[in-house]
């Protein structure tokens, strides 16, 4: 609810750009920042509820304005079957590198190493304070 109040340019049409130069945005697909020229995308009256909305790069518009262009469904479904598409093939999540894993992996380490400090610096204080319980 609150996204929905909130939201900058909700209404646009597939082939409308919105400029906005102030705000920094994601795109919805490669999920790669967007500094000065988001389009907004929007899913036409006749879909099924839940209409869905998309920010999306410059680069990945021109994908998803390919794919419907290429596509033979003429239903008020195609930008959402456009943008599965697109996704599926340029999402950063699709075709996971060791580089990614590596990183993934270094962050459960520290996150772990963490704990046991933490886990280790609270024993240690209960270990301190029980002497000077008892009376």
């Amino acid at each position: 609810m609150k996204d929905a109040l909130h939201r900058r340019k909700s209404e646009a049409t597939p082939g409308e750009e919105s400029k906005n130069k102030r705000v920094v945005s994601h795109c919805s697909i490669c999920a790669s920042r967007i500094w000065f020229e988001s389009i907004h995308l929007q899913e036409p009256v006749g879909v099924p509820e839940p209409r869905l909305s998309w920010v999306v790069c410059k680069s990945c518009h021109q994908y998803v304005q390919a794919e419907m262009a290429r596509s033979p469904v003429k239903s008020p479904l195609r930008l959402r079957i456009a943008m599965g598409i697109v996704a599926s093939e340029r999402s950063p999540h699709a075709y996971p590198t060791r580089i990614r894993q590596y990183v993934s992996d270094r962050r459960w380490i520290l996150f772990i190493a963490i704990g046991f400090v933490l886990a280790m610096l609270f024993h240690l204080s209960l270990i301190v304070m029980l002497p000077l319980l008892k009376p």
